[in-house]
């Protein structure tokens, strides 16, 4: 991630929390449960910077239940995304 005052992904405030999280709280189960809820919403936050389109899309049609239709697009949607997420990481 950049520099502070350089951030471009919109991230970086939760960025500095979990890294705050996790000098509060030494290794194992107890700095898992205390910055799970960070982790996730950084890499969700990531992830929308790097695919914003797929992730949209992930998040609107595999929001709740719905029609065959709607499974069948969400499934599609987030077979998407992990091509996405995939062409973005190093070989």
């Amino acid at each position: 991630m950049e520099e502070v005052g350089r951030d471009r992904t919109g991230c970086e405030n939760l960025q500095r929390a979990l890294s705050e999280c996790h000098q509060r709280f030494g290794p194992g189960a107890t700095r898992d449960a205390a910055c799970r809820h960070l982790n996730r919403a950084l890499a969700e936050c990531l992830v929308s910077f790097v695919c914003p389109e797929e992730s949209e899309a992930v998040r609107t049609l595999c929001g709740s239940g719905g029609t065959r239709l709607k499974r069948s697009q969400c499934q599609q949607a987030q077979l998407s995304l992990s091509v996405c997420i995939s062409s973005h990481q190093p070989d």
